[in-house]
């Protein structure tokens, strides 16, 4: 991996930990990786990375459907306020969006889209 993008995935990393949406798997293996860049352990660390983010990532289906159970709407503090995260999944993915745009899976996918020259 090139300096140019451990430098952007490190950038992307701190967005994701530093974000209230992060989870705490996420946020682990995000400071793992960033304490293995540079040391032996760095491609080992990466493959870790990318497998949670991928297992972490929320597609809007995902996030549509999380919105309009009763989990959902404890997490996002009321009925009203998790319909309205259902409605917003469904018209991002109108708009084409594959994935959840909270702070968190923004910070993932655009490190997913990296993962072919991290690897």
């Amino acid at each position: 991996m090139n300096q140019e993008l451990r430098d952007y995935v490190a950038e992307k990393s701190r967005e994701l930990m530093n974000a209230p949406s992060c989870s705490r798997e996420a946020r682990e293996a995000a400071q793992a990786w960033l304490d293995a860049v540079g040391t032996d352990r760095e491609e080992e660390q990466t493959k870790k990375y990318i497998a949670e983010l991928e297992q972490d990532i929320v597609t809007v289906d995902g996030l549509a459907a999380f919105a309009e159970s009763e989990a959902g709407i404890q997490v996002f503090g009321g009925e009203e306020a998790a319909k309205n995260v259902a409605a917003h999944a469904r018209e991002i993915k109108a708009a084409g969006a594959k994935y959840c745009d909270c702070p968190a899976c923004a910070a993932v996918e655009a490190i997913l889209a990296k993962k072919e020259q991290m690897l």
